[in-house]
C-alpha cells in the first residue's frame, strides 16, 4: 500500500509555555530550564493544512496514530503502539431522560489498551523516547499511568521502573510487574513517589516521564479532542465534563480544539466549556480556580477513593486554569459517596462500569443540573477515563465492609 503522506510528522519545536522560548524535538528535553514551565510541542499546522484532508486522516486504519502529522515522532518505524484511541463516543439515551437533557454522551476511554485513557499518552511519550535514543523509563504514578508505561516500555524494548503509593489498587501494581517493570511501592501519595522516581533518576540515568515533566504525554492525549471533532462531523461539543489530577487530558483537548481551529477543520468557532472534576477530599484546581488564583496551593491531607484525582498539585497547574478560564469553564469538587453513587448509576443506567474517575464527571452533572451551569438542549460530553475493574477489589471491600 503507498503512503499518503509526504511528511509524518509536522512537529517544528518545543516551546515554553511561560517564556516561550523554544527547544529543539530532535534533542531529549523535559521541561523549561529557566521557567520550570511545561513544554509543548508546536507543529506547521499551515503546511499541515496543504498537505492534509482531515477526511484523509479519519479514514486510515483506525488509531491514535491515524493523526500522526499533528504528533511527535517523526520516523514511522519508532511508533510504539497497542491499538490506542478511537474508543466509543456513546450515546447516553437512559441517562438523558432521567436528567431532563436531550444530547448526553460518554466518550469511554476504558476500551483503550491497559484499561484507560493513560494508553494514549505514554504511546506518544515511549515512542518519542524511542525515537531519541532514550533506554530506560521512570514514573511515578498513581496507578494507571504506571501500568500503560511499564506495558508501551515491554512493547519498545525499553527499561521501566514505576514508583506507586502502596495503596495504589492492585491491578495497577500486578499489571506492571507481568510486563517487566520494576515497581517499588512507597508510604504516601504520588507526590512523595515523585521526589524519589526524580531522585532515582537524577542519580541512575533514567529518563523522568512524569506528567508535564517531559513535553510528549500531552501530545497523545489530545487527540481526544481530535476524535471529538470528527465523532460530531468536526463541530465541537457545548461542554466537556474531564476528571482531572495531573491535568494531561485537559491541556491536551484544549490544545487539540486550538490547532484544528488553525488547520481550518471545524464548522463553526464555537469552543466548549471545559470543566473540571475533582473529589472533595483533593481539589487544589477547584479551590484555585474559585478563589481566582493563578495557581494550586499544595493539597494536604489529600484522600480520595479515585486514586486518579490524588493529586496534590499538578505541575502544569498555571496552564490548566489558564486553559479551564480561556474556555469560560468551571470546576466542580465531588464527594467519594457522590463518586460511589454515579458509579453505580452508569452501572443500572447504561451498563457501563466506570473507574470511579469517569463516575465523578457524572456526579458532577448532578450539580452542574441543579445549578442551571448546563442547559437542557446543550451537548455535553463525559469522559470515563478507565475500566472500574481496576478497582474491583477496592469495590469488594467497600461492600463487605457494609
Amino acid at each position: 500500500m503507498m503512503k499518503d503522506y509526504k511528511k509524518f510528522s509536522y512537529i517544528e519545536y518545543l516551546e515554553c509555555y511561560d517564556c516561550r522560548k523554544k527547544f529543539s524535538p530532535d534533542e531529549i528535553n523535559t521541561f523549561c530550564p529557566d521557567c520550570q514551565s511545561p513544554l509543548l510541542s508546536r507543529y506547521d499546522l499551515e503546511a499541515v493544512k496543504q498537505d492534509l484532508d482531515r477526511e484523509l486522516a479519519a479514514s486510515r486504519r483506525r488509531g491514535m496514530w491515524r493523526w500522526h502529522e499533528v504528533l511527535p515522532v517523526k520516523d514511522p518505524a519508532n511508533c510504539v503502539t497497542l491499538g490506542e484511541g478511537d474508543t466509543a463516543m456513546l450515546r447516553l439515551f437512559r441517562l438523558e431522560e432521567k436528567l431532563g437533557l436531550t444530547d448526553l454522551y460518554v466518550k469511554d476511554e476504558s476500551t483503550n489498551p491497559t484499561g484507560s485513557f493513560k494508553a494514549r499518552g505514554l504511546s506518544a511519550a515511549v515512542s518519542k523516547a524511542k525515537e531519541l535514543g532514550i533506554e530506560k523509563v521512570i514514573i511515578p504514578t498513581a496507578g494507571n499511568a504506571g501500568g500503560a508505561m511499564a506495558a508501551y516500555a515491554a512493547r519498545s524494548g525499553l527499561k521501566a521502573h514505576i514508583f506507586m503509593p502502596k495503596d495504589t489498587p492492585v491491578a495497577n501494581i500486578e499489571e506492571s510487574r507481568i510486563v517487566g517493570a520494576g515497581v517499588s511501592l512507597v508510604d504516601g501519595l504520588i507526590s512523595e513517589a515523585a521526589g524519589m522516581a526524580g531522585e532515582k533518576a537524577r542519580d541512575e540515568g533514567w529518563f523522568d516521564v512524569s506528567t508535564f515533566k517531559e513535553p510528549y504525554r500531552v501530545e497523545g492525549k489530545k487527540i481526544m479532542g481530535y476524535e471529538l471533532a470528527q465523532a460530531f462531523s468536526w463541530e465541537l461539543p457545548d461542554v466537556v465534563i474531564y476528571p482531572t489530577g495531573g491535568g494531561t487530558g485537559l491541556v491536551g483537548m484544549w490544545k487539540a480544539f486550538q490547532e484544528l481551529r488553525q488547520l481550518g477543520w471545524l464548522e463553526s468557532e464555537n469552543m466548549p466549556r471545559l470543566v473540571v472534576v475533582q473529589a472533595d477530599g483533593c481539589a487544589p484546581v477547584v479551590k484555585a480556580f474559585e478563589e481566582g488564583a493563578p495557581f494550586c496551593d499544595f493539597w494536604l491531607g489529600a484522600q480520595t477513593i479515585a486514586s486518579g484525582l490524588r493529586v496534590p498539585k499538578s505541575f502544569a497547574d498555571a496552564l490548566m486554569l489558564d486553559n479551564l478560564r480561556e474556555s469560560h469553564g468551571t470546576a466542580v469538587a465531588v464527594s467519594d459517596k457522590d463518586i460511589l453513587d454515579a458509579q453505580i448509576e452508569f452501572g443500572y443506567m447504561e451498563g457501563i462500569f466506570p473507574a470511579p474517575e469517569g463516575a465523578a464527571t457524572l456526579a458532577a452533572l448532578h450539580k452542574l443540573i441543579e445549578t442551571e451551569w448546563v442547559q437542557p438542549d446543550e451537548r455535553i460530553i463525559l469522559f470515563n477515563t478507565g475500566s472500574g475493574l481496576k478497582y474491583l477489589k477496592h469495590l469488594i471491600e467497600r461492600n463487605q465492609e457494609k
